[in-house]
């Protein structure tokens, strides 16, 4: 079975040549991984001490964060060096802090494993939450390189749990230790014989608490809102935002909107601008502005997302009418502010849990979307209450950097 996955890996990078020669996010995957050699040789010697982070893009790079910051303070003489296979991650954090050497992650072939492994030659390894390329894992193992998934999730529906999937169980024989966000993937595990896991719940929950110890304070959100009553919408689709256009157009004046969408393309934010009837001014714009005038404020940049949601009084989270799903809405329930989404939100647990403990709300439609924001805006209480439950669940489930940090300090040895 090696052989033929190697056979078919080498006929992949083969093909993603040719597609990156029509496709601008394929040649950053392809190109990236061109001199990842020459940089760890120029940034490791024989006597570094290195642990290795492996992140498939950027939600997992957040994920791990809390995690990466630990072992940086417990193991403050080795380098930290942090891989990512998706440009997507890439291309966003490689300038990231954290990190001694970040590179992406050459393809799983058995030369680039065992190349890799020399010049990086870690002491430790950490997987975030998934992803397992099997001839990475054959080379760990076969160096006695003790090797972890952290925040990891498993279902029924995965190969590992399959009848033919005896090929990717035995890369599962790697890890020294799983730490497992639920029960069911711990169950899962043991269901195989693993009984060295844990479960240390989702290190998300560290890193969105950790953004309320920050300086999360942005001058001109503060004028916008005006100590109005405001509503945020991060990360929206166009199928969300041809609904939200509408509630806007028809909302009260004392009733302010800021829009971050997911896709800042010029085209996509002249097109949504032209939607709205209500006064709006651009970020790229704000400047020499009395934003206080203006009812809407569409964002057209990345990375203020997250302040942006501690202003929120009522927070609209996009990705939900799309798959597979609602974006991120850790970030303004650690806030404590009532959440909407649409109706594609079971694939994320925390989604799941707020939605059934009625912090969040689910709506499919225009009629549904009115209610839900048009009750969150004329009941205080409900509004409080909803981002009570939000802000308490989030406090509820963090600890398991803690939990992980522990294990390996009593077994680094």
């Amino acid at each position: 079975m090696f052989f033929l996955y190697n056979i078919l890996l080498v006929l992949a990078s083969q093909l993603v040549k040719v597609l990156a020669l029509f496709s601008p996010k394929i040649k950053l995957f392809v190109n990236g991984r061109k001199s990842v050699f020459e940089t760890l040789a120029a940034k490791i010697n024989h006597k570094d001490q290195t642990i290795w982070f492996h992140a498939a893009s950027l939600g997992e790079y957040e994920q791990g964060l809390p995690v990466m910051e630990r072992i940086k303070q417990e193991f403050p003489n080795h380098k930290i060096v942090l891989t990512f296979f998706s440009p997507s991650g890439y291309e966003v954090r490689k300038n990231n802090p954290i990190a001694d050497v970040t590179v992406y992650l050459p393809l799983d072939t058995q030369l680039n494993a065992q190349e890799f492994l020399k010049w990086v030659h870690p002491d430790l390894v950490f997987f975030i939450k998934y992803e397992y390329w099997p001839n990475y894992l054959n080379e760990l193992k076969k160096s006695n390189i003790k090797t972890y998934l952290i925040s990891g999730i498993f279902r029924e529906k995965q190969a590992f749990f399959k009848w033919y999937g005896g090929f990717y169980r035995n890369a599962l024989k790697t890890f020294d230790y799983f730490f497992v966000q639920n029960e069911s993937s711990k169950k899962l595990l043991q269901s195989l014989g693993y009984q060295n896991v844990k479960i240390s719940g989702d290190t998300r929950f560290d890193r969105v608490v950790s953004i309320l110890e920050r300086n999360n304070s942005l001058d001109f959100i503060a004028q916008f809102k005006n100590n109005t009553t405001t509503i945020v919408i991060g990360s929206s689709w166009p199928k969300d935002e041809n609904l939200l256009v509408n509630f806007i157009n028809q909302a009260n004046a004392d009733v302010k909107f800021i829009i971050a969408p997911h896709n800042i393309k010029t085209e996509q934010i002249s097109n949504l601008q032209s939607q709205i009837t209500k006064s709006t001014v651009l970020f790229s714009e704000k400047e020499n502005r009395n934003l206080t005038e203006f009812q809407v404020f569409i964002i057209d940049t990345i990375g203020i997302l997250t302040k942006i949601y501690s202003y929120a009084d009522i927070a609209y989270v996009g990705g939900g009418f799309g798959n597979p799903g609602v974006h991120n809405i850790l970030e303004p329930a650690t806030f404590g502010i009532p959440i909407v989404v649409g109706p594609n939100y079971s694939h994320f647990a925390e989604a799941t849990a707020l939605v059934n403990m009625e912090g969040c709300i689910s709506i499919s439609n225009q009629s549904e979307l009115n209610d839900a924001l048009q009750n969150l805006i004329s009941n205080e209480d409900i509004r409080h209450e909803k981002g009570h439950i939000c802000e308490t669940f989030v406090q509820m489930n963090i600890g398991a950097t803690d939990v992980i940090l522990r294990h390996i300090c009593n077994n680094s040895n």
